[in-house]
């Protein structure tokens, strides 16, 4: 989820209601990075310090441009560093959706660039050093009720056929690895995992400075104009940046800094808890050998334990943000449903955004000549988001659209914008009772 960064007012909200990040509070400080002042020069200046930002500023610096990352906060601040910390493959589309949508070349091409995601951010962590708790662990995905089984059978069948490392679960095999007997089958995807989502980002703002790309904190950038060699961009204080090109990186909390792009996306808060580390024999008896899950409803849950043991509980909540600590209390039920040998009172309670997209896929788009974004990572913008800042890097540093495995698209606003309140609640009352329907 990208994570991204919450506003100031969120900021106050969440202090007010005495919330509290696990990964803030168990992840080694991230470097102190100033922020913008003067006037600055790039070959490409980026904004936002979020996984796709920090991935594009570090691929850009390897490839010998002069990178430049504006944050508003600091890296990593808003969801990159917020989410549930899983390493999970692919969209929400199964290859032979792909395959039918895109054609069989290019179609074959996005499956094998979405199915390698996770390798690409493993690597990144053991070529950098990053520490983050990382852990190709495997994701569990559970069919929540017996509509589902057929689908997520025929999932994991079209992705053997791929070549995946993929495993069909049957019931007592998913509750040896579960430990629950909550969900009848399941599908194991072992290219997945688990990492510290914060320190992630912390470690790839550092490979990146390193690698030679500047990366200024507290700078929101306020104007972004068109100008004869490139784009001028402007921080409230008046400090500015010219660079050839630009790459949005802003994600769930894309403003209208480029008019039109925020209509594109709805944001969605997801909310999250977790415990102190458990004790050993109940630690012992959930997800015993340290994968990842998230279930298969339209609303879902998702869990797993960090590296210490705690156990961390999310799922999709609002597309406002929380005013008190009763939106957590569905999450305490989840967990009494799936794991009742879990007694441990939640001491961390948080929440950030996710992007939503109309089709449900991330987009990448050229919106001017040298102008550049991804977002709408639905849900799974740990691997995406690294590995599509990875693709604008290149883009960036000459490369055709019509070259890359990542379609590039047209800008196209979600109808009645506006309304994505109104929209999404309904969404939500009617994919939940869908989840209950048997």
């Amino acid at each position: 989820m990208q994570t991204n960064s919450l506003s100031v007012d969120s900021a106050v909200s969440t202090a007010s209601m005495g919330l509290m990040s696990l990964w803030e509070q168990t992840t080694s400080p991230g470097e102190i990075f100033p922020a913008l002042s003067g006037e600055q020069h790039a070959d490409v200046a980026i904004v936002g310090g979020g996984y796709t930002g920090l991935s594009a500023a570090l691929h850009a610096a390897e490839r010998g441009l002069r990178a430049l990352v504006l944050e508003a906060r600091e890296p990593g601040w808003g969801a990159s560093g917020r989410n549930g910390g899983q390493v999970i493959p692919g969209l929400k589309y199964d290859p032979p959706e792909i395959l039918a949508k895109y054609g069989p070349q290019k179609g074959a091409d996005l499956i094998r660039f979405i199915g390698e995601a996770p390798r690409q951010v493993f690597e990144l962590i053991a070529r950098h050093g990053i520490d983050c708790d990382a852990r190709q662990c495997g994701w569990i995905q559970p069919a929540h009720n017996a509509a589902m089984e057929q689908t997520l059978r025929q999932r994991a069948r079209s992705w053997l056929e791929t070549g995946a490392d993929v495993e069909i679960l049957e019931r007592e095999r998913l509750a040896e690895l579960l430990g629950s007997t909550a969900y009848r089958m399941a599908w194991l995807d072992k290219r997945a995992g688990s990492l510290n989502p914060l320190g992630y980002a912390r470690g790839l703002a550092r490979a990146a400075a390193r690698a030679g790309a500047a990366i200024y904190a507290q700078s929101p950038v306020q104007e972004l104009e068109r100008t004869s060699d490139g784009y001028r961009l402007v921080t409230p204080d008046g400090a500015a940046v010219r660079a050839r090109k630009v790459i949005l990186a802003t994600n769930a909390y894309t403003d209208d800094l480029w008019p039109g792009l925020r209509r594109g996306i709805i944001p969605v808060h997801t909310f999250q808890v977790a415990t102190e580390p458990l004790d050993e024999s109940i630690r012992r008896t959930i997800l015993p050998y340290g994968h990842v899950s998230s279930d298969s409803r339209r609303v879902l849950l998702y869990f797993r334990l960090d590296a210490q043991g705690r156990f961390v509980m999310g799922g999709v909540g609002s597309v406002r943000e929380p005013v008190d600590r009763k939106v957590f209390e569905h999450l305490l039920a989840a967990t009494r449903h799936i794991f009742p040998q879990m007694t441990a009172p939640f001491q961390y309670h948080w929440y950030g955004r996710v992007a939503i997209t109309r089709d449900f896929l991330p987009h990448l788009h050229e919106l001017a000549p040298g102008l550049y974004t991804a977002l709408g990572y639905n849900g799974r913008g740990v691997a995406m988001a690294t590995a599509l800042g990875g693709l604008l890097a290149r883009l960036v540093a000459g490369e055709s659209a019509e070259s890359l495995p990542f379609p590039a698209t047209s800008l196209r606003a979600i109808p009645l914008h506006g309304l994505r309140n109104l929209y999404v609640a309904a969404a939500r009352t009617y994919y939940r009772l869908r989840d209950i329907a048997a």
